[in-house]
């Protein structure tokens, strides 16, 4: 039995829901290429974790001084990259899984490193999206790729026409 959240009515909220935060994230991949330089944001989050009501802990601080720093090449390539498959991914409602948790990991990590922005919110929404998966995958590629739908498609008529007969 389906439950509420599966309906294909209300579905179209999750369809909708689901393609905004993808096109959040390819809005804000899409800016970063080329000429994205993560350096000053890192050290800026470094430099946060001073003082006496400190928005960076010191142990995020410590990976990002000891790990992202001196590998800010990389993360210059995967942010903008990740971002923007992200956001690809939940246009279309491929990989709804894997891009709804990766955006969340990222919006953790920029929460974590001291910048509020809009991440709470998109963090929000990717949990939410994350408990009404398969309501999620309704209306986008995940759904035409269910087995259920894979089985139905081989017993078109299309499809036994296209296999040679034995």
């Amino acid at each position: 039995m389906k439950k509420w959240y599966e309906n294909r009515f209300v579905a179209i909220v999750w369809a909708a829901l689901r393609i905004w935060l993808g096109v959040q994230w390819i809005e804000a991949g899409w800016h970063k290429l080329g000429a994205f330089d993560a350096g000053g944001f890192i050290q800026g989050a470094i430099a946060k974790a001073g003082g006496e009501f400190p928005a960076v802990q010191g142990w995020y601080a410590d990976f990002l001084q000891n790990v992202a720093l001196p590998n800010v090449k990389i993360f210059n390539v995967l942010i903008p990259w990740g971002e923007i498959l992200v956001g690809l991914g939940l246009i279309v409602g491929a990989l709804t899984l894997p891009a709804l948790i990766a955006g969340a990991f990222m919006n953790l990590n920029f929460l974590l490193a001291g910048t509020i922005s809009t991440n709470p919110i998109l963090l929000a929404l990717a949990v939410i999206l994350l408990f009404v998966i398969k309501g999620t995958r309704y209306y986008g590629i995940d759904h035409l790729l269910t087995k259920e739908n894979i089985n139905k498609f081989k017993d078109t008529n299309i499809f036994k026409k296209i296999r040679p007969a034995h």
